[in-house]
């Protein structure tokens, strides 16, 4: 029946493919980038609410900083550059140190105060370098991109020398991490990963016109898949960059076993291998299909949007690779002739392997305990964080502007102190004093670089003049809305402070100090940096919460597809082993867990579960024949092996090439799947046969053993191969043609 059907429309299937690659094509490569560093931040919690309100009070403010030499520069260069910066579309406000100064001598700050308060902000204590904002309007923000290059376009119009001056802020970052998150840079490590899967598919099929042709049904599923991504509305950011990858990786983890089941069958003579093939692989497939998309599924707890994001994304990619590998792969099959399409030109011994495992059997799983003893309590040093800045390659020179401004000018960094005067009936310039209050607690911070609010442009002693202090509150009142420092008719006024990194304190510790000691003040901290701190929390929760989920939903299809919570027990816990294996060593390297490294845990579980059900499937239809555990497994490893040992090299390997990305997250994830992969053949290969090789052997079950042959007896290979019966319920014909051949 499926042989009827892929004889008659194999080529009306491949046809289809050829036809829709060049629209899936142009469909994919619009889908377009989205890095902004704000989707990356939980969604959904008390400290997003407060900073989504933040933003209504004060205005969403993206800030690009120019950090300009100080050698050979003069103001009125500045104010030129500054004025160039203004006819911008995407500019909203500019400030240079001689505005600011401008600015606080109107209130009557004295110049030489007013220099000092602009220290660390827009002046360099080094004297190196003098710094320009650029506050970035509704139409900046959207168009960050344009807006940069406009930047760089005033830069170069003022003949300033792009390499001499330090270009950053979060709408320089997002813009590289745009273009380093596009697939256009992705292309790179995907297409060396295509070579890498083209020569491990060689080597398992053994037929180069196979190879090449699977390959190119598995880019028109990555196509499709990505397709589907646009129509849907999804965008493309730093963590998606792998999934074309992995797309790759569960079609061609399909195909192989496929092909291997196929190539068995036609060596074993079997008339209709395609059938045979199609029946032994669909359970397995659809089940362990089935597995892949809780595991990616449960990513959906983190409120982190790109994990979920990734999560429906890789889940739809595993259908449409379910698709490629059983349904395309058979009409390959059909009209590729291949007589060598067998896995393996190195052909390993899986029934030795067998014996190995089931003598050694409570060797194997003493060792195994011992090894996760150790490694939990690496477990417990695992650690939670999230750095935009390290999203940068090291090389790049926005990461060095970036640093460059750090150090010689101020920190883009920033916590927002909001204070509340509502129910409190103070006079504006009561309200002044109280607000320089406060912020003269959060500049004593020695993690504190720069504080700035409305109060900081006021002298610091007030005029005695009625006249004068009228004059003063009504520059302040028309000013301050403006500018963003107050909201909702002076009841609301912002305090930003800059936070260094040199003071050995970070974002999160620094948060955690200002909150202990504004306790009892009309204050509350919002900014970048609760966000973040919400973040290393969510990475952490969610990580636990998305493995945990998987876990009991893998375990639920386990034991439904099995038909036994024994058997669902046993299968999970060598899938389970590997990865407590790696992140315990994550643990004790002290690597941080980031948004990527995040994610692997569940989708290595779903992954993993795929060989499992290959070897359990052929395990406990070979135990209901033989009653026989050891055997059961050693027939198991012989059927399953090879397949199981193509599809987890391919699969790791591929995953490795995400190492050249210029994403240390998006490294860090190819690095921490490699190795669950590689460490899941331990589960697969050792200890899933050694537990199952400890399983009592039925009773009453015997394994007949036919009368050995005679060297003397001429016999073919075929004929001797026929004699050996080591199921009980071998059909009558066979049986009797045994006892002729004995004769």
């Amino acid at each position: 029946m499926i042989s009827n059907f892929y004889r008659r429309y194999s080529r009306l299937i491949l046809g289809i493919v050829v036809l829709s690659f060049p629209p899936l094509f142009i469909v994919a490569e619009s889908i377009r980038s989205n890095n902004d560093i704000e989707t990356w931040l939980p969604q959904n919690t008390d400290v997003r609410r407060t900073y989504e309100e933040f933003k209504q009070d004060f205005g969403a403010e993206e800030v690009i900083v120019v950090g300009l030499p100080q050698s050979n520069l003069t103001p009125e260069l500045v104010e030129s550059f500054a004025g160039r910066l203004d006819r911008v579309p995407g500019i909203r406000r500019c400030w240079t140190p001689q505005r600011m100064m401008e600015r606080m001598g109107e209130f009557g700050v004295s110049e030489v105060q007013a220099k000092l308060r602009i220290e660390g902000l827009l002046q360099s204590s080094t004297g190196k370098m003098v710094g320009v904002v650029a506050a970035l309007s509704a139409f900046g923000v959207k168009n960050r991109a344009e807006t940069a290059a406009d930047v760089r376009a005033a830069l170069q119009y003022c003949l300033f020398n792009l390499d001499d001056v330090a270009l950053t802020g979060a709408p320089i970052i997002v813009t590289e991490l745009d273009r380093l998150g596009s697939s256009k840079s992705n292309k790179r490590f995907f297409l060396l990963t295509c070579l890498i899967s083209l020569g491990l598919l060689y080597y398992s099929f053994g037929h180069m016109g196979l190879s090449l042709a699977m390959l190119a049904v598995t880019l028109w599923g990555i196509l499709l898949n990505q397709a589907i991504m646009v129509a849907c509305g999804g965008e493309m950011n730093f963590i998606l960059g792998s999934l074309s990858i992995m797309v790759m990786i569960f079609t061609l983890s399909i195909a192989v076993h496929v092909v291997s089941y196929h190539a068995t069958a036609a060596e074993d003579g079997n008339p209709d291998p395609l059938s045979s093939a199609m029946r032994q692989s669909l359970n397995p497939c659809l089940l362990s299909t089935l597995t892949t998309l809780l595991g990616l599924v449960s990513l959906n707890v983190s409120s982190i949007l790109p994990v979920s994001q990734f999560g429906y994304a890789a889940a739809s990619g595993s259908v449409v690779a379910l698709l490629v590998g059983l349904g395309i792969t058979p009409a390959l099959l059909t009209l590729i002739p291949c007589k060598i399409s067998r896995c393996g030109s190195f052909r390993f011994n899986f029934l030795a392997w067998g014996e190995w495992v089931a003598k050694w059997r409570i060797a194997v799983l003493g060792a195994t305990a011992v090894l996760m003893l150790t490694t939990g309590f690496g477990l417990l040093r695992l650690c939670p964080d999230i750095n935009p800045a390290e999203f940068l390659p090291k090389n790049s020179k926005i990461l060095s502007d970036l640093h460059r401004v750090e150090r010689d000018l101020t920190n883009v960094d920033s916590i927002e102190a909001v204070v509340d005067f509502h129910g409190q009936n103070l006079a504006f310039l009561d309200q002044v004093q109280r607000v320089r209050q406060i912020e003269s607690s959060i500049a004593a911070h020695p993690a504190v670089r720069h504080t700035l609010s409305l109060a900081s442009f006021f002298p610091e002693e007030m005029p005695s003049s009625p006249l004068d202090t009228a004059r003063l509150l009504g520059v302040a009142k028309s000013y301050s809305s403006e500018e963003g420092f107050v909201a909702e008719r002076q009841r609301l006024w912002r305090i930003s402070a800059r936070i260094r990194h040199d003071a050995g304190h970070s974002s999160v510790q620094v948060l955690t100090d200002l909150t202990r000691i504004l306790e009892g003040q009309p204050v509350h901290i919002t900014g970048m940096a609760p966000l973040l701190k919400s973040a290393q929390h969510e990475i952490f929760d969610g990580f636990w919460q998305s493995f945990s989920a998987a876990c009991v939903t893998i375990f639920i299809v386990m034991v439904l597809s099995l038909r036994s919570i024994t058997s669902g027990v046993i299968a999970m816990i060598p899938n389970i082993i590997p990865i407590w294996l790696v992140f315990g060593s994550v643990g004790f390297l002290k690597m941080p867990v980031d948004i990527g490294m995040m994610m692997t845990g569940s989708i290595a579980l779903g992954i993993s579960v795929d060989c499992t059900f290959h070897f359990l499937v052929y395990y406990q239809q070979t135990y209901r024949r033989t009653g026989s555990s050891v055997e059961a497994c050693k027939q198991a490893l012989n059927h399953s092996g090879e397949p199981m040992l193509d599809s987890t090299l391919i699969s790791s390997l591929g995953l490795l090439a995400l190492c050249l990305s210029s994403f240390s997250p998006t490294v860090r994830f190819g690095m921490l799947m490699a190795a669950q992969m590689v460490a899941s053949l331990l589960g697969e290969l050792v200890i899933l046969p050694a537990i199952l090789c400890c399983r009592p052997d039925k009773r009453g079950a015997t394994m007949r053993i036919e009368k050995p042959i005679l060297a003397a007896e001429p016999i073919s290979v075929t004929e001797a191969q026929m004699q050996i019966h080591p199921f009980p319920d071998a059909s009558a014909r066979q049986r009797k043609r045994s006892r002729i051949l004995n004769r």
